[in-house]
């Protein structure tokens, strides 16, 4: 009774934390301290989640490196995490940054930019209209809370695919990759190394392709005994590290639907799925297209269960105006 009274409290403590970040209009100290999107962004509030509906949280994993002040991060990342209260079933989904979509109020572009364009609540909104489904939450945080998170937890035991090799000059190289391939324990700075490379014939599908497999196991540890008891010291670590909307209320029936949501059993999928996705080249950029009614019919599809998750990287079609077409025309 005691432990569980403590754990309640930890959690509590957290999502209190977290919330009054949210709030305060420079940032509290959180990994989001631009201003300026602030007034945008209250144009696009999410929905409200009463418990009963599906809820959906954004994941916003954004490069902190090198901002000057008053300056939103870069996203990084954009991943969706999924659960139905009912059936307790849990999807994570990744976005592929390329997409090219509509941000309302800002025109067309990379879906990645809605967030540095906006803030949180125009990427939520800009994903929400992309897929059709309502986005209540965001969750954000940069390199040092994805490290702060994977040393908190113990480090997560993973099966690298292959030797990954790079080397970036920025920060004096502390964030280079060197890993070998093989089963091996990574702690936070490694498995940042994992989750980043992209440095592959198919570049960001593969990398979103392991960033999947990997949150995974992160779910997985987060559930584990050997964790549930560190979780107070866990959530102390990345404290200063995450930026989201959640107020305490939601956190904590979040915190209790998250755990009742077995990690094992987690769907997995990317979006847009390979089948839909058309390359095109705007304003001289290589961008990714996908017909929206398709997607959202995919997405729909995917909650039923009659539909196939998408786990594997496939290169997309090319678009009908790419140069082989037009090489063809010209013949």
């Amino acid at each position: 009774m005691v432990a569980a009274g403590y754990y309640s409290y930890s959690i509590y403590n957290f999502a209190n934390n977290i919330s009054n970040k949210s709030d305060d209009p420079q940032g509290g100290g959180g990994p989001i301290s631009a201003t300026s999107f602030k007034n945008q962004d209250n144009k696009y509030s999410p929905p409200k989640w009463e418990g009963s509906q599906r809820v959906n949280i954004l994941l916003l994993g954004g490069d902190s490196r090198g901002l000057k002040n008053n300056e939103l991060p870069r996203s990084d990342s954009m991943m969706l995490a999924s659960i139905d209260p009912v059936t307790k079933k849990a999807y994570l989904f990744s976005i592929l940054r390329d997409t090219y979509v509509k941000i309302p109020g800002s025109g067309d572009d990379r879906i990645n930019t809605a967030i540095t364009t906006g803030g949180p609540n125009l990427a939520m909104k800009t994903v929400s209209d992309l897929l059709g489904i309502p986005v209540q939450y965001y969750v954000y945080t940069d390199f040092k809370g994805f490290i702060a998170l994977i040393d908190a937890v113990g480090g997560i035991d993973i099966d690298v695919e292959k030797d990954m090799k790079y080397t970036d000059s920025e920060d004096d190289h502390i964030y280079d990759i060197n890993l070998k391939k093989g089963m091996q324990h990574l702690d936070g700075d490694t498995a940042l190394q994992y989750v980043r490379f992209r440095h592959d014939a198919l570049s960001d599908f593969t990398r979103t392709e392991r960033q999947r497999k990997f949150l995974v196991a992160v779910a997985q540890k987060l559930q584990s005994t050997s964790s549930l008891i560190k979780l107070p010291r866990i959530l102390n670590s990345i404290d200063p590290y995450i930026d989201t909307n959640l107020s305490v209320t939601d956190m904590l029936k979040l915190s209790a639907l998250g755990f009742e949501a077995k990690a094992d059993g987690v769907v997995t999928s990317q979006l847009p799925p390979s089948d839909l996705l058309v390359e095109k080249t705007v304003r001289g950029a290589a961008v990714l297209t996908a017909d929206k009614n398709r997607l959202q019919t995919y997405v729909k599809d995917l909650f039923a269960g009659t539909a196939d998750a998408d786990t594997g990287p496939t290169k997309p079609s090319p678009s009908p105006t790419s140069k082989t077409t037009a090489k063809t025309t010209k013949k």
